[in-house]
């Protein structure tokens, strides 16, 4: 079983910052990827930035630029830092992980709100 636990969601001004966090613990051997999504209101649920094994990174092209995704492997962690945010970057952020077995994980979300 793996559980992922985000934090640092919250209210920002735009062009302001904010670095989201997700720890991953349980059975973590098989990781594929590593990502955030977004989901705001009344949207599909998209991709933020995934961090795949071996180090490949992809990047939403609305966020290129502005968000750095980064992995810490010895703290089963995974970043999102997020900068120059913009009212359209409003949405609550999921954490999730795939596993080579074909098992995909979610966090429980953070909530990302940037007022103009």
């Amino acid at each position: 079983q793996v559980l992922l636990v985000e934090s640092g969601g919250g209210l920002v001004e735009a062009g302001g910052s904010l670095r989201l966090s997700c720890v991953a613990s349980g059975s973590l051997f098989s990781v594929n990827a590593m990502g955030w999504y977004r989901q705001a209101p009344g949207k599909q649920r998209e991709l933020v930035a995934i961090v795949v094994s071996g180090g490949r990174i992809n990047y939403a092209d609305s966020v290129k630029g502005r968000f750095t995704i980064s992995r810490d492997i010895a703290k089963n962690t995974v970043y999102l830092q997020m900068n120059s945010l913009k009212p359209e970057d409003t949405a609550v952020y999921y954490c999730n992980v795939d596993l080579f077995t074909g098992l995909s994980v979610w966090g429980q979300g953070t909530q990302v709100t940037v007022s103009s």
